[in-house]
């Protein structure tokens, strides 16, 4: 009887810890991580096209992961995607003049944005907005432009 009772506690305990795993494991597949809402600072930007970005899309300086995109909405007065981003806290020295662009990981992997700090003494703080950006490249745009330029010629 006393065995049985301590295969059962020890099924159970395996069964418990095989779900944590599976959770970390969903949690590590879907890119979420344990930064909250409150942490780091935010940053915003302006992009013509951001072609399939999303939400909680990578930010990255010289390829590290600094921060994730929190919040993708469409101006209506301008006309632009604004994109704004959370940066982790201890990335709190991007300059003014910082660059951000749409790039995408691979031929065809996932879209995320890359920033190129500049070298203005000045830093960007919480609420700031990057002014220069460079949209994404959009692979059917490219090559329609290539076919309507030979067709031409």
């Amino acid at each position: 009887m006393k065995k049985t009772r301590t295969i059962e506690i020890m099924v159970g305990l395996f069964v418990v810890a095989g779900i944590a795993a599976l959770f970390m494991l969903a949690m590590k597949v879907s890119n979420l991580n344990t930064m909250g809402p409150r942490e780091g600072y935010t940053l915003s930007a302006r992009f013509d096209n951001i072609g399939g970005l999303k939400v909680m899309s990578a930010v990255r300086a010289g390829g590290v992961l600094v921060g994730r995109v929190t919040d993708i909405d469409y101006d209506q007065q301008t006309y632009e995607a604004l994109v704004r981003m959370r940066i982790f806290p201890r990335y709190d020295r991007f300059p003014t003049d910082t660059t951000a662009s749409i790039f995408t990981a691979g031929l065809l992997g996932e879209q995320y944005i890359s920033l190129e700090p500049g070298s203005e003494e000045d830093y960007l703080g919480d609420g700031g907005e990057i002014r220069l950006t460079q949209s994404a490249l959009i692979l059917e745009q490219v090559v329609g432009k290539f076919f309507y330029s030979q067709a031409s010629k």
